[in-house]
């Protein structure tokens, strides 16, 4: 049987990113390992790439997260200081109810929680504590805290505490040794509390990067998210070394005077059985008026305006399109089965309503642009502006039963009212089933040069000279660069503090830098948000998601590009 291990953290790490996590994966199936679990600190960010990457290389994934509870309330802001403004606490979802309240609590740390983390509070997690297994964390957790000031009387009512919310089959006292010495006093400790309480021990090791040679390029990323040098003595630090993905046998070296959490660390891989379901949409609902169905009142509509688009249902003359009536309705009527064969009535619905709100209240919008300008039946929504049939534009091109993906409708509204039409979609579909999408930015190859220089405290100029060595081009590694450029290569072959830092520089290349909102994109979701995907805040205060837009809709989530084009506010005012 293989060891199974329980975490994987992403703050702070070198896991960060879909191919450092790729990366995480399969050394874990190098090293026979069947489970994986991922806990990242209070966010969710890596679940989908995670579950994608550990199916891959046949590692159950285990799917978790590492949530900062608060104290007292999670709306306190200012009650609580120092070391105790928050403790750390593992949840895994046992199940796919446990996934749902998993994204629950770690979006009432964003919405509603925070304060300089993400915080929930106690009564968070007993409304939601249904499908989750509860550990108590590290070093930082509650329990492990009491514990190494020698409040064992606290750190008691503390554990008792969490086996009050989770139930005692759910919760399991934590064991860790990242050769770190407080963590041998807190481990004895733990094994008398475990027998004075009748709570499960489990085993585990906090991985925030692959491999043991890995710490000296944490230590830099450390430096870079911390605004640190590394030369810096009161900085970050994660000491001991052993924060990589150790095997079977060096954990049960490491845990040998407790075989039972050895033990347990499988049977609770064993439990947890979380499923996501890709390709499947999930479109809100459009309420039609009374006496249509969906289907009826979007015929209806395209009906409507095929005879308003086109004069030669009004008798009248038609310069540019010189198709019979016939034609027309027949096109008419081929998109409109399509598209209902293929599911995507309430889309067309949804997409027509909030355009038609937007030219019903002044607020510019483009005439279309991309695939969709080859429906007709935009055409008669209004969607679009620009004649399909004019220009002998595909439909097929935009949709069809061959390539089953949802239509992609990007639409440009005046810069200025944009978000007067992202807030009618929250009014009419509910604020929790609307939000704004997450994007991320990454430490690309020029970009990652000049920080770990900074770490390293090299001189600007130095730094400057081999970055401006990188070619300019979007899709530009360091390695490639070395390829393009000899006389990098050189330089990296010849100078030893070159080489460190191209060295430590690639290991890094890639990770996410920092998280923003996406320009455009909005997802409208038939339930609250958080019941499908985990939410955060953007720098604004504005509500995201924690997927970006590509695993949105791997999802099945409708995703909307509103798109805020200044021309369109210039061409308006010029009117």
């Amino acid at each position: 049987m293989a060891f199974t291990h329980l975490h994987v953290h992403t703050e702070y790490s070198l896991l960060d990113g879909s191919s450092k996590i790729k990366e995480i994966t399969k050394r874990a199936k190098e090293l026979g390992m069947d489970s994986l679990a991922i806990t990242d600190h209070g966010v969710m960010y890596g679940v989908i790439d995670f579950y994608r990457a550990a199916l891959d290389n046949g590692i159950k994934p285990i799917i978790g997260c590492e949530v900062y509870v608060a104290p007292g309330s999670r709306f306190d802001k200012e009650a609580n200081a120092g070391d105790d403004r928050y403790y750390h606490l593992i949840l895994l979802a046992e199940n796919n109810r446990g996934y749902e309240n998993l994204c629950k609590i770690v979006s009432k740390g964003f919405v509603e929680g925070f304060y300089y983390k993400p915080r929930v509070d106690y009564e968070v997690l007993r409304e939601v504590s249904e499908g989750l297994i509860c550990l108590s964390a590290c070093l930082a957790g509650e329990v492990q805290r009491f514990l190494n000031r020698g409040e064992y009387e606290k750190a008691k009512e503390a554990a008792l505490r969490h086996v009050d919310i989770f139930g005692k089959d759910n919760y399991f006292l934590e064991l860790q040794d990242h050769g770190i010495l407080e963590q041998q006093s807190v481990n004895q400790q733990l094994l008398r509390l475990s027998e004075e309480l009748g709570v499960e021990l489990v085993c585990t090791n906090d991985v925030h990067y692959t491999y043991a040679e890995d710490a000296e390029a944490h230590d830099i990323l450390l430096c870079i998210q911390t605004g640190k040098k590394k030369a810096d003595e009161d900085r970050m630090r994660y000491e001991g070394g052993q924060f990589y993905l150790k095997s079977e046998e060096e954990m049960a070296e490491l845990f040998k005077f407790a075989p039972q959490a050895l033990e347990n660390t499988h049977k609770i891989a064993e439990r947890c059985n979380v499923t996501f379901e890709f390709g499947k949409t999930k479109l809100p609902n459009y309420e039609v008026p009374e006496g249509y169905t969906a289907w009826t009142y979007l015929k209806e509509l395209c009906e409507q305006g095929l005879c308003k688009r086109y004069p030669v249902f009004r008798g009248e003359k038609d310069e540019h399109c010189k198709l019979s009536k016939e034609q027309l309705w027949d096109r008419l009527e081929y998109e409109l089965n399509t598209i209902k064969t293929m599911g995507y009535v309430e889309y067309f619905l949804i997409v027509w309503d909030f355009i038609h709100y937007a030219k019903s209240h002044g607020i510019a919008v483009g005439p279309g642009r991309g695939s969709a300008a080859g429906s007709i039946v935009s055409y008669c929504l209004e969607i679009t502006d620009i004649e399909p049939m004019r220009y002998n534009l595909l439909f097929e091109r935009f949709l069809n039963p061959e390539r089953v993906s949802m239509p992609d409708i990007d639409v440009d509204f005046c810069i200025e009212r944009r978000q007067e039409v992202i807030d009618y979609v929250g009014r009419k579909y509910g604020k929790d089933h609307v939000a704004q999408i997450v994007t991320f930015g990454t430490l690309k190859a020029k970009g990652v040069i000049r920080d770990v220089a900074r770490v390293l405290d090299m001189p600007y100029a130095q730094a400057d000279s081999i970055a401006k060595m990188i070619p300019n081009d979007l899709h530009m590694t360091l390695e490639l660069a070395m390829k393009q450029n000899k006389e990098l290569k050189t330089l990296y072959d010849t100078d030893p503090e070159v080489k460190y830092l191209m060295d430590m520089s690639m290991r890094l290349e890639g990770l996410p830098r920092h998280a923003s909102m996406h320009a455009a994109g909005v997802v409208i979701c038939a339930k609250p948000v958080d019941e499908y995907v985990p939410l955060s805040r953007a720098a604004d205060g504005s509500i995201t998601t924690q997927y970006i837009m590509t695993t949105l809709e791997e999802l099945g989530l409708l995703k909307m590009d509103f798109l805020g084009l200044r021309n369109l506010t210039v061409i308006q005012n010029t009117q």
